[in-house]
């Protein structure tokens, strides 16, 4: 074979070394979870899907790889509308929840909440049921009217989806009408749950619930313009039944998902 010292060590050295390839690797992962979770994920949660995989690397260098590959998990304006009506005369249940986020087993605390969805064709309203050990919603309901039915209807689905021994369960929410009403306390007795609300003006005393609304406009709403009301429901049903409850990591259960952490009790028990 004739090849010169001088192209023998060209070829030598245009070869990608190591280095190079650990990181082409590593890019290739970083591209296929991007993607994978139609760009939701940001070099935190990236790193903890690398280590799952047991690729050694520090978020600095995820971050400095997604940067160089132009990579930046979706983000949005803040647009918020009033969905609280707390200016009511009906009974106001004590405050049982006091903030006590860590519960040890599921089944065992309830958070609800209603958040309002934009779309072309008229205004939505969501409301939403999480068990706050697994962070799973376990129930939600989206309708076009903000109303006591849309509220007792996601309670009702989360019980049919759960059913939760009775006098067992503590069920959280704000002071609003909808949760206050004679009805839901109805229901709420016929199913055996133990009725919270939070503090006037509090925000903070259902946190976790209020958070599950905030990530869902960031990684969803704000960045789909929903024209009809059935392409908002279609794209809603998706990302909770699918991508949040069953493939979103999260940080306060280990970096699993909620289905994922809720099934760790069913083969303990």
């Amino acid at each position: 074979m004739n090849v010169s010292p001088s192209g023998f060590y060209k070829w030598q050295t245009s070869l990608p070394s190591e280095q190079e390839r650990r990181k082409a690797k590593v890019v290739e992962r970083i591209l296929y979870h991007f993607h994978d979770t139609d760009q939701r994920y940001g070099s935190p949660k990236i790193t903890q899907m690398l280590w799952k995989e047991d690729i050694q690397i520090s978020e600095r260098t995820v971050f400095k790889y997604m940067k160089e590959l132009g990579l930046r998990s979706c983000t949005s304006r803040k647009f918020k509308v009033q969905t609280t009506d707390s200016n009511h005369d009906l009974p106001i249940a004590p405050n049982l929840l006091n903030q006590q986020f860590k519960v040890l087993q599921p089944n065992k605390v309830w958070v609800a909440d209603i958040t309002y969805i934009p779309c072309r064709e008229g205004r939505l309203y969501l409301a939403s049921v999480m068990d706050l050990c697994t962070r799973e919603i376990v129930g939600w309901k989206l309708y076009d009217r903000m109303t006591k039915e849309l509220v007792i209807d996601a309670l009702e689905a989360a019980y049919k989806a759960k059913k939760p021994k009775k006098k067992k369960l503590i069920h959280h929410s704000d002071r609003g009408s909808q949760y206050a009403s004679h009805e839901y306390r109805d229901k709420l007795k016929t199913y055996g749950m133990r009725m919270s609300m939070s503090r006037k003006g509090n925000c903070y005393d259902n946190a976790c619930i209020e958070s599950f609304h905030s990530i869902l406009k960031k990684e969803l709403i704000y960045c789909t313009k929903f024209k009809t009301k059935q392409q908002a429901y279609d794209a809603i049903f998706s990302y909770i039944e699918f991508f949040y409850n069953r493939k979103r990591i999260h940080s306060s259960i280990g970096y699993v998902s909620p289905v994922q952490f809720a099934a760790q009790f069913k083969r303990a028990a």
